[in-house]
């Protein structure tokens, strides 16, 4: 895994500037610590930082092919790199290291742009045509690995990370209030919206092309959902059976194909209990497992992790995350993330990948995507009790279903009868093409009358969701109410949140490749093709998932009630902790310079969770504090200051140089 980033100067004949690529590689260092390189002749310059995971000898970058005339920077992995290899040989191809990135090279130069539908990985890459005189640009199918571009002055300039490209000082930054409309609706940044004005992050699946001054994006693969299952595949028996063996390939694959030890996350749940266990039963590898755990007890799910790394007898670490322990790393983690967040969650993620790192790992498999691919989320139930209700939404049996919603909330429904049925019913038109969701963005979107009526103006005519809602697929209102909750979940929360601010910018931050089996293509594909009621029956979800993996999982944990993975908010800031970061980006002065929040309303927001210590408040509340302050060191950081130390510019070593322009000097 590693951190990728260029110029293009494909548009006229401006020599790329090599003072800004090395600094760009440096800002990305952390990303890859092991080595870096860069190549640049008179059109392109490539830069790249390794964490050396496969090939660790010759697996350095740039890369380029026998004659030089194609070149890539690459960061991820394509696990069928082996597969891919030996067809390619079969096919005339001469194969000169063990590294997955040559097989690309290769593979791009034996079927185009069509070798993306073929890999099966995680990736970001850019590839140098120079015979064709074109850069491609591409992204895997979900979004797992990050790439953000920026066209400025008849340049391209993309980066893993926004921060690498603000290292040209050229680059205007500014918050884009459609980017935060749709953190404040949808808890993410839809691609290729990002939270800063004109700047873009390819959408997952999609591959872009610059050529002759012109750039045009094509996608090479979409998330659909098969209708087959109305006339085969409904043995249930019969699809627990392929769940498991494509599960147990995808699991294999990201285990056992590296160069360096792999350990898992233990989460206390189904899927990463599942995925360390296949670990385990299906390798002959040692497996050492790490956890978060919480010292408040509402969040904390410690006692899961302890059966299932006894049943396993893994070599098992923990970290125990306190209050203080959140908002003390909170700005860093926002540093990283660079977006503002809703919820505290990515932060304990932060702490989790540096124990990771600092016991001696540089890889971790984990069970994220299940929710999303599965329909394992409690949004998924919701959805498919309130098609219920919509029948007819005052029957008194109808609304007992309601009893069985969020078991694990110490406010569930159960607790509020009365409200929790103006809520649910609310808004309760089943032919609302975003039906699934509707609840959850309208409260989240509660958050937008905390900003000033001028930025409000700036975030357009049409809302957030009036956008998505122009992107839905052709096909899209023929699926079942499952699927099309399913594909909202896809393009939303788990690309533009889940894979992106929990997921890589949390490992990476401490140099931590993430792999996640649950996201092989293959298995995906599949779990798509599954009829509904074998994803969620009655409501039970991922009903063919516990079938499938029963005789290996604790029963304590296929039978517990689904509980999403959660931290404190408020309360990380304001129970017995003063920060003095948050006194300085809320005075009155900050509020009112960054002009995105009523300064009234904040002051109010503040005073309120000082007096209630952060306990006990509202979900909408929650989310409208860790949305200020996460808003507000977005600003701080990366409007305010240069988001370069210029005293940090020590390239990682060894470094690979190809350097066209000085060579013909």
């Amino acid at each position: 895994m590693c951190g990728i980033c260029g110029i293009v100067n494909t548009f006229d004949n401006h020599i790329p500037d090599i003072h800004i690529l090395r600094k760009m590689i440096v800002r990305l260092k952390h990303r890859g610590p092991d080595s870096c390189g860069y190549y640049r002749d008179k059109h392109v310059a490539l830069g790249h930082t390794r964490l050396a995971i496969i090939d660790l000898e010759s697996g350095a970058q740039p890369m380029c092919n026998e004659d030089g005339s194609i070149w890539i920077t690459y960061n991820g992995e394509i696990y069928n790199y082996i597969e891919i290899g030996s067809k390619l040989q079969k096919l005339g191809h001469k194969i000169q290291t063990k590294s997955d990135t040559e097989i690309i090279i290769h593979a791009y130069e034996e079927w185009g742009t069509d070798c993306f539908t073929r890999f099966n990985g995680q990736w970001a890459m850019a590839i140098w045509d120079s015979n064709n005189q074109k850069v491609i640009l591409s992204r895997d199918r979900f979004g797992i690995r990050p790439l953000f571009y920026t066209i400025d002055k008849k340049r391209l300039l993309f980066s893993s990370e926004i921060k690498a490209l603000f290292i040209d000082l050229s680059i205007e930054r500014k918050v884009d209030a459609a980017g935060i409309d749709e953190i404040f609706t949808f808890w993410c940044p839809i691609a290729p919206q990002t939270v800063f004005k004109d700047i873009l992050k390819l959408e997952p699946g999609h591959f872009l092309t610059i050529k002759d001054g012109k750039i045009s994006k094509k996608p090479y693969w979409k998330i659909s959902f098969s209708e087959s299952y109305k006339s085969k595949n409904s043995s249930e028996e019969k699809n627990a059976e392929l769940i498991k063996q494509y599960l147990i390939n995808a699991s294999r694959l990201r285990f056992l194909r590296s160069d360096v030890p792999v350990a898992a996350y233990i989460s206390g749940g189904i899927d990463s209990s599942i995925i360390a266990s296949l670990i385990t039963h299906y390798t002959n590898s040692p497996l050492k497992t790490f956890s978060l755990r919480f010292s408040d007890e509402e969040f904390d799910e410690g006692q899961f992790q302890r059966e299932i790394v006894e049943k396993l007898g893994t070599i098992h670490r923990d970290v125990r995350v306190s209050y203080k322990d959140i908002g003390e790393i909170f700005p860093s983690v926002i540093w990283h993330t660079e977006r503002p967040i809703l919820r505290t969650a990515p932060a304990p993620l932060f702490l989790l990948s540096r124990l990771v790192h600092d016991n001696g790992y540089k890889v971790v498999v984990t069970g994220e995507g299940s929710d999303e691919v599965l329909a394992g989320y409690d949004i998924f139930l919701e959805t498919k009790v309130r098609h219920f209700l919509a029948r007819d939404p005052f029957s008194n049996k109808r609304i007992k279903i309601l009893n069985r919603l969020y078991p694990w909330m110490q406010r569930s429904p159960s607790t509020t009868p009365a409200f929790a049925h103006s809520f649910f019913t609310k808004k309760i038109d089943s032919s609302d093409p975003v039906f699934s969701h509707r609840t959850r963005w309208d409260t989240t979107s509660l958050i937008k009358y905390m900003l000033t009526p001028d930025f409000r103006i700036e975030t357009g005519e049409k809302s957030a969701i009036e956008k998505l809602l122009t992107h839905l697929p052709d096909e899209y209102l023929k699926w079942d109410p499952l699927c099309k909750a399913q594909w909202l979940e896809y393009v939303t929360l788990l690309s533009g949140y889940i894979l992106s601010a929990q997921c890589d910018r949390m490992l990476m931050a401490h140099a931590v490749e993430g792999r996640f089996p649950f996201l092989d293509c293959n298995f995906v594909e599949l779990a798509n093709s599954l009829p509904p009621n074998h994803k969620i029956l009655a409501l039970d979800e991922k009903h063919l998932l516990k079938i499938a993996f029963h005789n290996i999982i604790p029963e304590s944990i296929l039978k517990r009630p689904k509980q999403p993975y959660r931290a404190p908010d408020a309360a990380s800031f304001f129970f017995s902790n003063s920060f003095d970061w948050i006194d300085d980006l809320t005075s009155e002065s900050s509020i009112k310079k960054a002009g995105i929040f009523d300064h009234n309303v904040v002051t109010r927001l503040i005073s309120k969770c000082r007096r209630m210590r952060g306990i006990r408040m509202s979900n909408s509340d929650n989310m409208r504090i860790v949305g200020v302050l996460s808003t507000m060191l977005i600003y701080h950081y990366y409007i305010l200051n240069n988001s370069y130390c210029e005293h940090d510019e020590i390239l990682p070593k060894p470094v690979k140089i190809v350097d066209k322009i000085k060579q013909s000097n």
